[in-house]
């Protein structure tokens, strides 16, 4: 792998969203160069090779001088959501094949009277599962030594039965791996192109239900997530381009294509991971160190909470409503975004998503076949976007297709107009993202007030400022590109690893010595990984996590620390802190440490990203519109190009802002005013009936 030489050639960052396809061209000296294209669901990689190929002609760029590609996709959340994983088996401890179908007993929905299952049972069917005699103690010693002969034999009705990926997960393999990877070994000896994933490497941690789950989304997106990587890699290699190739994983760090297809199962939230990433960089850019994201793409908002200027981490997420014990950033992505569809239900209640029109055919107005109601043609009803000028251009809207489905599926039917049906849309998808920001700010004890809005994506600039108004945030930030933030985030995301190793400790007979030797193990084990990545040696900042729980309990938290005696001390009090904040209580009681990780982190220095466009003075606002809003009616706002606009200009709402990636709504009562940074600061007037 090239070590990372950062500032000698161009950069590219390319998101792939469920409409568009992001991508960013950073040159040398800090300009950036945009562009939103439409995505290719059957082949997600052809966007991002005919995107890159498409502008570099556009601008001027040869080939030869990008520099490095770094990507951010949803190939492997979408094979678990469309189940199109690869067929897979399971091969586990004797008498222990059913844990993936026993599932846990817990319930979400309490008062369902049909309750469906909870356990992700669809990845691996029984006859699909495989238990074979080995037994290590709680201790990790061995008690029934791993009978090979009957893993061979295992792996071959398997392959007999067609899988192309095999999870390997024994009992207490976190503690001692010896069987697993002797397993794997057996495996690969007589079938060499099979995929193999071990828990003991995907996820060394105890509860076996949550480790076997990984381990098998791990197998069933490896073929697929492999085979994706392996061809857009070659593909760009082909067309001259062979700096690093990067994608971003979960956690918000980048790793090379090549680690990410060892363990693709930590990219299952690597589409929104870019745009939080850019949330932390805007954070420190601006000074605001609290601020809530909200991405709003064609079939998803991704909604993130950044507290005292960091991303709140989570030790597991969900994917398709399974658990995933995977680092990634806290993000509530919902399925209300530009494409989503709006439709009632058997009551008459008009209902937003969670299915989308997507890139193919798309919203009605996009006139290539699409015969649903969406977000976006409620925007068009609604007079927010202009037809000639929606996407950079790029696309001409027909309003007309727009008026006739929403008139035909939910107005008619209601018994209304069209306009009060597309406001009604607009009604109930911002308070369905009201709703998402909630669960990431008061959910966790966070009062969304106190922090600033930060729309992203080609629809968040449109939602912002009734968001902002049904949650009580008065003030708003627009970065000056903020439908490709995603993407141009992954251009400021580190590359970064982590290694992590269950411990089981009660705090109180910890030593440091053991805390030391554990990490100094996770140190090294990031290290070879960070020199894969073409991380000079010594370069990357190292941070040290413990997951802690009180003595007792079944979950844990994780809590900073630094490995030091003082450090080490400390860790109770933290915990505790920690445990007010996200439950509402805590006592000093006993505490047990549960897991210890490291995490290396590696951001080569950068120029700020410059402007996208040079500010030009010019007649801005004399154009108007009329337009529809919530509580006023039809009104005249006035017609702004991002481009023009000079710093200090001031704009009163209603205004309408527009540029290639995205258009601004400013709602009656608000005020912008772009920054010398080119942002674009939105305040609340205080006769607006937002509350504090």
């Amino acid at each position: 792998m090239k070590h990372i030489k950062p500032g000698s050639g161009i950069e590219v960052g390319v998101d792939t969203g469920g409409t568009f396809t992001d991508i960013v061209f950073r040159f040398p000296d800090g300009t950036v160069r945009i562009a939103k294209e439409r995505s290719t669901p059957a082949d997600p990689g052809r966007a991002v090779i005919d995107g890159i190929l498409k502008n570099a002609r556009a601008w001027g760029v040869s080939l030869d001088d990008i520099e490095r590609v770094v990507h951010g996709t949803t190939v492997a959340t979408n094979a678990i959501i469309e189940r199109r994983g690869a067929r897979v088996g399971l091969i586990t401890t004797d008498g222990f094949r059913d844990v993936l179908e026993i599932g846990r007993q817990m319930r979400r929905d309490m008062y369902d009277l049909r309750i469906q299952p909870v356990a992700p049972a669809f990845l691996v069917p029984r006859a699909r599962r495989k238990d074979v005699p080995e037994r290590l103690l709680a201790s990790g010693e061995v008690l029934v030594p791993l009978d090979e002969d009957a893993v061979l034999e295992a792996a071959k009705d398997l392959v007999a039965d067609g899988v192309r990926s095999i999870a390997v997960c024994f009992l207490f393999a976190f503690l001692n791996p010896a069987h697993e990877l002797r397993a794997r070994a057996i495996i690969k000896a007589a079938f060499p192109d099979l995929h193999v994933s071990l828990s003991c490497e995907i996820d060394p941690a105890i509860r076996e239900y949550e480790r076997t789950v990984v381990t098998v989304f791990d197998a069933y997106v490896k073929p697929v997530v492999s085979d994706y990587l392996e061809k857009l890699e070659h593909n760009l290699v082909a067309h001259g381009i062979d700096g690093p190739f990067q994608v971003i994983q979960s956690r918000g760090g980048l790793c090379s294509a090549e680690l990410a297809r060892q363990k693709p199962v930590k990219l299952v939230l690597s589409g929104p991971a870019g745009g939080v990433i850019s949330g932390e960089k805007i954070s420190s850019d601006s000074g605001r160190g609290d601020i809530i994201t909200v991405d709003v793409g064609g079939t998803s908002s991704d909604i993130a909470l950044i507290h005292k200027g960091r991303a709140v981490i989570r030790n597991e997420g969900t994917v398709d409503g399974y658990p995933v014990r995977v680092s990634m950033v806290d993000v509530n992505a919902i399925g209300a975004g530009g494409g989503s569809i709006a439709w009632l239900d058997s009551s008459g209640a008009l209902r937003i998503g969670p299915h989308s029109a997507g890139a193919d055919p798309g919203p009605a107005c996009y006139a290539r076949g699409g015969q649903e109601p969406t977000v976006t043609d409620a925007s068009v009803v609604l007079g927010y976007l202009e037809p000639s000028r929606f996407a950079g251009g790029n696309m001409t809207l027909k309003p007309e297709l727009s008026h006739e489905v929403i008139k035909t599926r939910i107005a008619d039917p209601m018994g209304t107009s069209v306009e009060a049906a597309a406001l009604g849309i607009h009604r109930v998808v911002n308070s369905q993202m009201a709703e998402g920001i909630r669960f990431v700010s008061i959910k966790q004890g966070f009062d969304p007030r106190g922090f600033s809005l930060i729309p992203m994506g080609g629809g968040g600039a449109l939602h912002v400022c009734q968001l902002a108004r049904d949650l009580g945030i008065r003030t708003i930030l627009v970065p000056s590109r903020p439908g490709v933030m995603a993407a141009e985030g992954l251009l400021s995301a580190p590359v970064e690893h982590e290694a992590k190793r269950s411990v089981h400790w009660s705090f109180a007979d910890t030593t440091l010595n053991q805390v030391l030797e554990s990490l100094t193990n996770l140190d090294a084990e990031c290290a070879v990984a960070m020199a894969k990545d073409g991380v000079p040696e010594g370069r990357a900042k190292v941070r040290h996590f413990a997951d802690v729980c009180y003595e007792g309990q079944s979950f844990d938290l994780e809590v900073p620390f630094t490995a030091t005696d003082a450090g080490l001390r400390s860790l109770p009090d933290a915990f505790y802190d920690l445990h007010d904040r996200v439950f509402g209580q805590s006592t000093d009681g006993p505490v047990r440490l549960v897991q210890l990780k490291s995490v290396h982190s590696y951001l080569a220095e950068r120029g700020d990203m410059g402007a996208s466009f040079p500010a030009t003075a010019g007649d801005q606002g004399s154009e108007t519109r009329s337009i529809v809003l919530p509580g006023a009616g039809r009104v005249d706002a006035a017609i702004f190009q991002r481009a023009s606009l000079c710093p200090s200009r001031e704009i009163r709402g209603p205004a309408i802002v527009e540029q290639p990636d995205t258009t601004l709504l400013i709602d009656l009562g608000w005020t912008g005013r772009i920054g010398d940074d080119g942002s674009l600061v939105l305040t609340c007037n205080p006769d607006t009936g937002v509350t504090k």
